[in-house]
């Protein structure tokens, strides 16, 4: 009698997918398909951490904290940010075929967004200014899109990544959409993993209290250069007890992907194929998550099919 595989796991709660150094580690062999990865990196002070690109391409995104990435003889500077909630963050791009090294000085969390690629694209430093962010949606389905590594923002052989803070009680990935056939024009093949970190009470709290500090400064004083952000604040992503959203994909065929699932800090989901969305938000607790991309099409590409019940878009 044959023995069917074992179902994958689309949820992977802060731990699961952990591995040597790295607090989550999903490769392509891993997640079942071909192309998209992310790790996420977290280095104490002083620390320092050494890859191999292998056949993927790479940006390294502080999460939180700042650091250097050394490649190809290049040092790259990353100034980052104190939280995922703090802003966009600057980011650097690092090509296959490469060795790289990561160190902090005051420590923190990165995370590294990967595909296989083809191409072998020279290693670039991505500046937070030039990082381009949009509202999209509107309502109580608004939220904030950093497209850093977006299709038509950054040029990289296969990967596509950007970052959505979902403001507390709001939906985003909404309506359901999906890309998982090869439609020209229409629709992409593209493999996706979300990341998710939820902001807890307090630090809504600290982060309303530093931005008013922060305007305060604006108006009575000329701004001062900014200084590294020192380290990871509060307690990891997982912890028990934390905030938390919830995330559905439902099925696009027979046998599809299909998850309703309760996510904390440090989650990870894997969208194979199939509608994804909504992701919803728990009220007072706005939600971060890391979307990264990357498929077999012929063109590096975000073309998605909405729900035919919501054909409205995102309105």
């Amino acid at each position: 009698m044959e023995t069917k595989p074992a179902p994958r796991s689309l949820h992977l709660p802060a731990g699961a997918a952990a591995r040597g150094p790295y607090a989550v580690d999903i490769d392509p062999a891993r997640a079942g398909w071909t192309h998209s990865a992310l790790r996420v990196l977290d280095l104490p002070p002083g620390g320092t951490h050494r890859f191999e690109t292998g056949n993927s391409e790479w940006v390294v995104l502080p999460l939180s904290g700042g650091g250097t990435v050394r490649v190809d003889g290049e040092i790259l500077e990353l100034v980052g940010r104190a939280s995922v909630f703090d802003g966009v963050s600057d980011f650097a791009y690092v090509p296959r075929d490469a060795h790289v090294q990561i160190a902090s000085g005051a420590g923190g969390r990165f995370a590294l967004a990967g595909a296989k690629c083809e191409r072998r694209l020279p290693a670039r430093y991505g500046p937070a200014p030039e990082v381009h962010v949009e509202t999209r949606g509107s309502g109580n389905r608004s939220r904030e899109v950093r497209n850093f590594a977006a299709a038509d923002a950054f040029d990289c052989d296969r990967l596509i990544a950007v970052e959505v803070i979902t403001p507390g009680g709001n939906w985003s990935s909404y309506p359901p959409h999906k890309h998982d056939e090869h439609r020209p024009g229409e629709e992409s093949v593209l493999e996706e993993i979300y990341y998710y970190e939820v902001q807890e009470a307090a630090e809504v709290h600290e982060v309303q209290e530093a931005r008013e500090a922060a305007e305060a400064q604006e108006v009575h004083e000329a701004a001062e250069p900014p200084s590294p952000p020192s380290g990871t604040p509060g307690p990891p992503p997982g912890t028990p007890g934390r905030a938390y959203g919830y995330q559905r994909i439902t099925p696009s065929r027979p046998g599809g992907a299909a998850l309703l699932a309760e996510v904390r800090g440090g989650d990870a989901v894997l969208v194979p194929d199939g509608w994804h969305g909504p992701s919803i938000a728990q009220p007072g607790h706005p939600l971060y998550y890391l979307n990264v991309m990357a498929g077999p099409g012929p063109e590096r590409e975000w073309k998605i099919c909405f729900h035919p019940d919501h054909t409205e878009g995102y309105a």
